[in-house]
């Protein structure tokens, strides 16, 4: 009976929580906030993003500072598929996102051989070549006045509002995680893990260094490039701009205050890291300020991040119960 109610909590936590996202928007709108569910859709946008990130920086060990260059190619390749071909949405998702793995395979090859900050650099280096490839490059991208995106469409239903929209970025958000999750749990997951830990460890269990820091690449550029598809779509307009370093900073920003190795701590980051400028909009530079004392402060005093944040609460009043039970029987 234990064990039954065990399966079911995760089930019912994951139905509650989905019960609250459905909701969300629709009381939001209700409230006449139309242009929250904007940010709502790109709170799924972005968390795709990190999940993908920690797949790669979190549970494998190695750092990217590029990743906006993998949500510009598929953000372009989408724009160019849907509008100039025709491509069903779908499809195109699918392609775009593809297009942005084989990128990701193609980096992670000769990143084998680099570590720390010469990968990081080298990852720079892919991000901010892709930013002005789409700038110079005018026929294919539009340049810097950029090119329109179409609503993205279904079997005919077009998702042309911010309502709507939110619906399938919060499917196609659902699902990524799901995945990530399973790939974590999974063999392939541990392996990764082993890897961060210790390569020589690692290669002594048996593990193939080379086959899963590809892999890792791969998959990761595969959820930068969902995000891209979905970003391009949610503002139905692709620049130069939407994709430059900054970016790539706020994605590494964002899994290190949520919490490295951590799916839930790549959510929580994303949240954090995207409401804040919406926030506090109306202060000029008061979100950089507040950002970059929130990864301070972080890394000072949360080294695992926002999301261990409850466990050390429920330690502390643990501790502290102990201290007064031990001094009530003394």
């Amino acid at each position: 009976m234990k064990r039954t109610q065990s399966t079911l909590s995760p089930l019912r936590s994951r139905l509650a929580l989905a019960a609250v996202l459905v909701a969300l928007p629709l009381v939001t709108v209700a409230l006449d906030r139309a242009y929250v569910v904007y940010i709502y859709s790109l709170l799924m946008v972005y968390s795709v993003a990190c999940v993908g990130l920690n797949i790669l920086t979190g549970f494998t060990g190695q750092i990217s500072i590029g990743h906006a260059g993998f949500m510009a190619v598929s953000a372009y390749a989408s724009a160019i598929l849907t509008g100039r071909f025709g491509v069903p949405f779908a499809a195109s998702l699918v392609l775009s996102s593809g297009l942005a793995a084989v990128l990701g395979l193609a980096l992670g090859v000769p990143a084998l051989r680099l570590r720390g900050h010469y990968l990081a650099i080298c990852t720079l280096g892919f991000g901010v070549a892709v930013s002005q490839l789409s700038a110079v490059w005018e026929k294919l991208t539009g340049g810097y006045q950029g090119m329109k995106v179409p609503a993205a469409s279904i079997l005919g239903f077009r998702f042309d509002t911010d309502l709507k929209f939110y619906f399938l970025a919060l499917a196609v958000a659902w699902l990524m995680i799901e995945a990530a999750m399973n790939i974590i749990r999974s063999r392939p997951g541990r392996a990764l893990m082993a890897v961060r830990d210790s390569e020589v460890a690692a290669q002594a269990m048996g593990v193939n260094l080379a086959k899963y820091k590809v892999a890792s690449f791969s998959i990761s550029a595969f959820y930068a490039g969902v995000a891209g598809v979905l970003y391009a779509h949610l503002v139905k307009y692709v620049s130069p701009f939407d994709f430059n370093l900054s970016v790539s900073m706020t994605l590494l920003a964002s899994i290190v205050v949520g919490g490295l190795g951590s799916i839930e701590g790549s959510i929580l980051g994303a949240v954090f890291m995207t409401l804040l400028p919406h926030l506090f909009s109306r202060v000029k530079n008061l979100p950089l300020v507040l950002a970059g004392l929130s990864i301070v402060l972080v890394v000072l005093f949360l080294p695992y991040g926002l999301v261990s944040l409850p466990r050390i609460i429920r330690f502390a009043l643990a501790r502290r119960r102990m201290k007064k039970s031990g001094h009530a029987s003394a």
